[in-house]
């Protein structure tokens, strides 16, 4: 049937590899896996198990050579395994393989960033391309759930002892190949690849006739029936046509600016008006003098860079937001900062509070204060990484981790990861036990943990 399936004897013989087993490490204590994502395979093991004590003899036997070399399939990974017996005892790990549609989104996915090929062919799974997989609604990794052990023995464990032994050992398949993950989720790697070649042969073709295309006259052009006799395109036209974002820029580019003044300008001041108009003119004034500097702030740095296209573009905010952003930036302006308490009905330190985290990183800085959210597997392997390394540097303290959020309690120290990606250092407060911002957000997590203990 795989032979049909896939159409050649290759493909076929893909579907199935079996690896020697693995020396006998006795006394070792180290890590059944190093790279990130063979992590990520013992911490579903190990979320599934029901007996933490199953699996501590697993290690056992998988340290004293006890599994017999590991044949692989499409959806099972199976192996002999030397136990307490005579004779070994068969033992099988089920991974729930992924349907057709999500290896099309998957492959999509993989196809569209040349470096993600790459790295396949270097033998190498990059975080980003779980998460790009993630993304578009494809769960790479193995979760709760996804792995269903069995085995030959009387023990009723889940898993046993003999199967967590093969758990262990298929890490360390996976840090050898991630080709073997993709094979436990249904396919094997040439397959992958000459999918990959045939998406991308296709993507090159689709490439070359639109570029063909652009040779052709414009249908919205001035001698087009639909312009009528002034020559003008019809509006509706225009704004259904679809941008073109080199002729808008090389627009921009071509417009006559003026200088630049050193200053904004001054919004009217509507408070003076004789009748009252029914909104709130100090209000109304506050929001166009900031407008304006805002404007100001955009124009500056857009006409002094060489790349106006790589200008930043100002991210859509919500009230609550753009009013910590004001305060932010006047945190002197108690007239401010008591229409905004009013406003929220908050107390001054938690303004005070919240303008510290949006100067720490914006609306991500913002959002890390006040929303706690639980991080991919790819995410925290790639912290646990990071914070492993710094350990081999000396004794940091040890971390309790919630959601988003690695604590310190002893040191009263947390670094909390954004949705940007960045890790925002916090300390609590002894008087009011209120964590604070305190520091900008880092990159490395281990940064900001060391640069805090420092503190």
């Amino acid at each position: 049937m795989a032979t049909k399936r896939f159409g050649t004897k290759a493909a076929a013989g893909d579907r199935s590899k079996t690896f020697p087993s693995f020396p006998p490490t006795v006394g070792s204590r180290g890590a059944f896996a190093e790279t990130w994502w063979g992590r990520a395979w013992v911490e579903a093991l190990e979320n599934t198990s029901m007996d933490s004590g199953r699996l501590a003899r697993g290690r056992t036997y998988a340290r004293r050579g006890a599994v017999e070399p590991i044949t692989v399939t499409p959806g099972l990974a199976k192996a002999k395994i030397h136990g307490s017996a005579p004779r070994p005892y068969s033992s099988s790990i089920a991974v729930k393989q992924l349907s057709d549609a999500d290896w099309n989104r998957l492959l999509d996915t993989v196809a569209a960033r040349a470096a993600h090929i790459a790295a396949l062919l270097d033998r190498d799974m990059p975080p980003e391309l779980v998460d790009d997989a993630q993304a578009a609604g494809v769960r790479l990794l193995p979760g709760v759930g996804d792995l269903s052990p069995d085995c030959s023995c009387p023990d009723w464990g889940w898993p046993c002892k003999h199967a967590s032994a093969l758990c262990y050992q298929i890490a360390r398949l996976l840090d050898l190949d991630p080709f073997v993950l993709l094979l436990l989720r249904g396919r094997g790697e040439h397959e992958l690849m000459d999918e990959l070649r045939a998406r991308n042969a296709a993507a090159a073709s689709a490439e070359a006739s639109a570029a063909n295309r652009t040779d052709l006259p414009s249908p919205t052009t001035v001698d087009s029936p639909h312009a009528g006799t002034t020559g003008r395109e019809d509006a509706a036209d225009v704004f259904a046509a679809a941008p073109d974002p080199a002729t808008a820029l090389a627009a921009l580019l071509s417009m006559e600016w003026g200088v630049l003044p050193d200053l904004p300008g001054h919004p009217p001041i509507l408070a003076a008006s004789r009748e009252p108009i029914g909104i709130d003119q100090p209000g109304l004034e506050l929001v166009a003098t900031d407008a304006t500097h805002r404007s100001h702030s955009l124009l500056a740095a857009y006409s002094a860079t060489d790349e106006p296209a790589r200008t930043a573009v100002l991210p859509r905010l919500s009230p609550w937001q753009d009013a910590v952003r004001m305060l932010a930036t006047r945190l002197d302006d108690e007239t401010l900062r008591a229409r905004i308490a009013e406003a929220y009905a908050v107390s001054d330190t938690d303004l005070g509070i919240a303008a510290l985290a949006w100067h720490q990183g914006g609306p991500a800085g913002l959002d890390a204060l006040e929303k706690p959210w639980s991080p991919t597997v790819t995410q925290k392997a790639r912290a646990h990484k990071a914070l492993e390394d710094y350990a081999d540097g000396g004794e940091p303290p040890p971390l309790r981790l919630w959601r988003n959020r690695w604590t310190a309690e002893a040191e009263n120290v947390q670094i909390r990861l954004g949705a940007d990606g960045r890790w925002y250092p916090y300390r609590r407060d002894a008087e009011d036990n209120r964590w604070r911002p305190d520091g900008p957000a880092e990159i490395d997590p281990a940064a900001a943990l060391a640069t805090l203990l420092a503190g």
